[in-house]
């Protein structure tokens, strides 16, 4: 995700449970580490069909993978390959950033790559939600020959600044509530930056269900505050959007029609950039259409992967 005013970017990331086809609690993770980039990084892999790996990269800054387990839609695109989920350089149960560690893109593309290495995939399809939407972009602009296919889900914009954020204009009485703790949030009282976190959250879906179900949850979500202002801080620097024409791989760029977090005009100016991408619009998703309408996104999903 992407949050406004230099907060957090969930896009990573966030949840829910569909047509009520997610879980009644997230399956239990069986995860691995490695070292690499002087850090120890932390990722899972589910199914192991024949297609190509599908690595995930969740939204935040900040955030770690998650909340992308409220929604069904992994484990049944994981039937047909193998889907594998990490959690980035400070976050999660991957290594804490330590003092003066370098956490800027460059470092986050790296790791990718090693995570790619290490794994020893040639080529990968690849997905990012929110600013992770935006990594996989970097990702692919600097190392495309291990791209088979791209997908940007509800991600921030190619110029991080030109990003779109509707929460003032649809939810100004819940903006109210997180005004009213922002001091607290920029000093980093950690009572702050849950109640600033909760409403946050509360602004991202289309249905009050999923919604409810999701913010039930969110307590075990693991958000760190350091890595999201330094990401977000080192990301004003970068324009990908001359990096966009010339991708070649096929592209699918997917957006919540109600996604108040980062508005589908930003999807749509990414799909235009991208030639020969497609477009997907789901009419009752906010910002995680992968857990609000777990059906179709499997589906659409599937039909782009050609299998």
């Amino acid at each position: 995700m992407l949050l406004g005013r230099g907060k957090v970017a969930v896009g990573v990331c966030l949840w829910g449970f569909a047509a009520w086809a997610a879980p009644a609690a997230p399956p239990a993770e069986q995860g691995s580490t490695f070292d690499a980039n002087g850090v120890t990084l932390w990722y899972e892999v589910r199914g192991d069909g024949p297609g190509t790996p599908l690595v995930v990269a969740n939204g935040g800054p900040g955030f770690d993978h998650s909340y992308l387990h409220c929604s069904a839609a992994w484990d049944r695109l994981a039937k047909g390959r193998k889907v594998i989920f990490y959690d980035q350089r400070g976050n999660g149960r991957s290594s804490a950033l330590k003092d003066g560690m370098a956490c800027g893109l460059a470092e986050q593309i790296l790791d990718l790559d090693a995570l790619r290495n290490h794994l020893g995939f040639q080529k990968v399809d690849l997905l990012g939600h929110s600013w992770g939407g935006y990594l996989v972009m970097a990702y692919a602009a600097r190392h495309p020959e291990h791209i088979s296919h791209l997908l940007v889900v509800d991600s921030g914009a190619p110029k991080i600044q030109d990003t779109v954020f509707l929460f003032k204009n649809i939810y100004p009485e819940t903006v109210a509530k997180q005004d009213a703790v922002g001091f607290g949030v920029e000093l980093g009282d950690e009572k702050a930056i849950a109640a600033d976190m909760h409403e946050y959250l509360s602004m991202l879906f289309y249905s009050p269900e999923v919604r409810d179900a999701f913010l039930a949850r969110s307590a075990s979500f693991k958000y760190s505050q350091k890595v999201n202002k330094t990401v977000w801080s080192d990301l004003q620097r970068f324009d990908l959007t001359p990096e966009l024409a010339g991708f070649k791989f096929p592209t699918l760029v997917v957006t919540g029609r109600y996604d108040f977090n980062v508005a589908p005009s930003v999807a749509w100016s990414i799909h235009k950039a991208i030639p020969g991408s497609e477009f997907a619009v789901f009419a009752k998703s906010g910002h995680l259409p992968f857990c609000e309408e777990v059906d179709d996104f499997v589906a659409r999903v599937q039909t782009f992967l050609g299998k």
